[in-house]
């Protein structure tokens, strides 16, 4: 029997109740040591992680007929978006570089997709692909086991009342598709615990509409941040961004073009740093100097940067009008909190109501995959930058890891299936 490729007249509704299949006794019996409730043998690749990049995954696999299930920590697919994602928020790039492999938006869609309309082409894509997943499956240990040559991965399960489920499944390739953003990055500042008004991140926001009328402090400049104060502006809040860090701030479009697609272009004839100076230039023409603004650039371009630190630039979406006027007022970093605000790093002291930190998301792959070579214990991303961080040892993957969006994710989707079809065809002969 053809494990490894999925028969055209059968699909898996059920994947939990896959059974183990084996000649290795060997790995019945390091199995049977684990204290799992089932040990389940999955006849493809395993991928963790139903966001965006871990779909294209799927579907890149499902196209050339070879199994994968996704095993996701929530109750859906793409979580951060669905669960941890602001209202207003929209693609920030044109929708033609942010769709997932083998199926374009609806051409009816606006070129910057609201989340709702984004979330609608995920489900749309499942459908498609008839995409298997595992919900609320938590993957808290993955590893190679050389002595049988497959991944062993230990999940738990939330089964209500307090009743956890606990499986191992096992498969010849892994997948990590959990992404630069699974989990929150909460900075410790000073006095944090004594400020009696409420402080959460990004990840918890919705809209402004709890905060008409109150003084809000947003700790963060990046696209989240600038977007957050935006909405509590709509609001009729008062909010006051902090700056902490240099930042380029560019128009969403230029000349007609999307900013990103105009660079894109660019870059086929001219250097980075020649693009880099161009889309300065016209930023100062088309914003002015932001510097007047508390908003000071780095020294290296905004192509540059994203190079070699994988910080974005910060697309304009109207923010920039509001710090303008006066309706968000800017910042500097945050000394430490007080009881019923913050003194700043400048001796200024001011009450808040509220505060938002929009400090960001990092990689928790650490701490669950036992391996060291092909990820950094570090910062959970890959060793090797893009466009070589995509493929590691012993059969396993990473998607989503590029620091260069949908695009990137898509990209490595692509070379990711067609190695693993690669490594079927070696094993079938």
């Amino acid at each position: 029997m053809d494990f490894w490729r999925e028969p055209e007249s059968k699909r898996i509704h059920d994947p939990s109740c896959l059974h183990l299949q084996s000649n290795s006794s060997s790995c019945f019996r390091s199995m049977k040591s684990e204290k799992a409730e089932k040990c389940i043998f999955f006849p493809g690749s395993i991928i963790v992680g139903a966001g965006p990049s871990g779909l294209a995954v799927a579907a890149c696999l499902k196209s050339k007929r070879i199994q994968s299930l996704i095993l996701e920590r929530s109750d859906c697919i793409a979580s951060l978006w669905q669960l941890r994602t602001y209202d207003r928020l929209r693609l920030h790039l044109p929708k033609k570089f942010c769709q997932l492999p083998l199926m374009p938006f609806p051409s009816w869609f606006p070129t910057y997709p609201t989340k709702q309309q984004f979330v609608a082409y995920l489900d749309a894509y499942v459908t498609e692909f008839n995409i298997q997943a595992v919900f609320n499956e938590t993957v808290v240990a993955a590893e190679y086991d050389a002595g049988i040559g497959f991944w062993r991965l230990r999940t738990a399960s939330a089964k209500g009342k307090g009743k956890e489920e606990k499986h191992e499944y096992v498969c010849r390739w892994l997948v990590v598709a959990t992404g630069e953003n699974a989990e929150a990055v909460v900075p410790e500042i000073a006095g944090m615990e004594e400020f009696e008004g409420p402080i959460v991140h990004t990840s918890l926001y919705r809209s402004g509409d709890s905060y008409r009328d109150k003084r809000v402090l947003v700790v963060g400049c990046g696209n989240s941040g600038m977007e957050v104060s935006l909405d509590l502006c709509d609001h009729n809040a008062h909010p006051f961004m902090v700056v902490r860090d240099s930042v380029h701030i560019l128009p969403r479009e230029m000349l007609g073009r999307s900013t990103f697609g105009l660079s894109m272009w660019l870059m086929k004839w001219l250097s980075m740093k020649t693009v880099d100076r161009f889309l300065l230039l016209v930023a100062r023409l088309m914003l002015g100097d932001t510097a007047k603004l508390g908003l000071e650039r780095p020294q290296l371009g905004p192509l540059e940067l994203k190079s070699l630190t994988g910080k974005t630039p910060v697309l304009n979406v109207g923010t920039l009008a509001m710090i303008k006027s006066g309706d968000i007022k800017v910042r500097p970093e945050v000394e430490r909190f007080t009881q019923h605000g913050v003194e700043f790093v400048d001796g200024r002291s001011e009450e808040f109501d509220a505060v938002i930190l929009a400090t960001g998301y990092k990689s928790n792959v650490p701490c669950w995959l036992k391996e060291t070579e092909f990820f950094s214990e570090k910062d959970g991303f890959p060793r090797s930058p893009f466009p070589n961080g995509w493929k590691g040892g012993n059969g396993l993957y990473a998607v989503g890891f590029t620091k260069r969006g949908l695009l990137g994710a898509s990209l490595d989707a692509r070379r990711i299936a067609q190695d693993i079809e690669l490594r079927y065809k070696a094993t079938k002969k």
